[in-house]
């Protein structure tokens, strides 16, 4: 029985290795899948899902306009496809999110989403928010601070390489803009040394 899945993390935890790998395990064993991309993050290239340890691989892209049930039902239309794969599933919409619930549902097709829970100041991203409640299974990739406990948070710095409290939830980054850190932390970056 096919589920969709939600694969959350904050920065830097191996998001898109996990994907590439699951993937390519499909790929091995004779299997096809499809790799879907949000289309504003081009850091990779255009349509492109790349890990910061070097592999890679072609994909689709999304916008918040498209109609995520139609492009899957269409890619299924061509060729079976044992598993679909979205990356930066932070940017998807919550119409998009019901679109791959339905997709799983009617089309009988595994989804797994791998994406950001949280933004740089805490806050849900919108696809985060409806996968976490629609999903019907949800992992969590880890990563640490810097004192060596879980990041659970991320902030962005600003030119002068401070954390940033203020700004649009979108902003697409690497390692340059973005630290992962626990909640203790974040919230010392953040400014909340007194915790209220």
């Amino acid at each position: 029985m096919a589920k969709l899945y939600f694969h959350y993390s904050t920065m830097n935890a191996g998001k898109s290795t996990l994907l590439l790998q699951a993937s390519h395990n499909y790929y091995e064993r004779g299997m096809e899948t499809f790799l879907i991309t949000a289309n504003l993050d081009n850091r990779a290239g255009q349509g492109r899902i790349e890990s910061r340890i070097g592999i890679g691989a072609d994909a689709a892209t999304f916008s918040a306009d498209d109609d995520l049930f139609r492009m899957i039902g269409e890619r299924l239309q061509k060729s079976p496809v044992a598993c679909v794969f979205i990356d930066e599933s932070q940017f998807l919409t919550e119409a998009q999110v019901w679109q791959l619930a339905r997709a799983v549902d009617d089309l009988d097709v595994p989804i797994m989403c791998y994406g950001l829970r949280v933004d740089f100041r805490g806050k849900l991203f919108p696809g985060s928010a409806a996968l976490l409640a629609l999903a019907d299974e949800m992992r969590e990739a880890r990563t640490i601070c810097h004192c060596g406990k879980k990041a659970t948070m991320v902030v962005r710095l600003g030119p002068d390489g401070k954390a940033l409290r203020d700004g649009a939830q979108v902003q697409i980054g690497g390692n340059d803009t973005y630290v992962s850190l626990c909640r203790k932390h974040w919230r010392e970056e953040m400014g909340d040394r007194a915790g209220g």
